[in-house]
């Protein structure tokens, strides 16, 4: 065996970015200007039913979708996630 040692698959040379576990596994997205920040709910974890802005339609209990809130609420974080809407995927992604 070598002096060196093996890297573990969870070690990364890269420096990991961290927004994702500061805003709940969300991704942040660019869309007409704006910054959002964007969590895929698997249905699994879908227990509510939603309308969602894109279509009007309803989401509902049991089918995966988005959850979407402003990056740059005016009013801060809270009142972003306060405002926060649940998106068909397809909805979000047509926008």
């Amino acid at each position: 065996m070598s002096g060196r040692r093996a890297r573990r698959p969870w070690q990364s040379a890269e420096p990991r970015d961290v927004t994702r576990l500061a805003y709940g596994g969300a991704r942040r997205e660019s869309r007409r200007g704006a910054e959002w920040f964007v969590r895929e709910i698997p249905a699994h974890r879908a227990e509510k039913r939603y309308r969602c802005p894109g279509c009007g339609l309803e989401v509902p209990e049991g089918q995966a979708h988005l959850v979407v809130w402003s990056a740059e609420h005016l009013f801060g974080d809270e009142a972003a996630v306060r405002d926060r809407r649940h998106w068909h995927a397809h909805c979000w992604r047509v926008a």
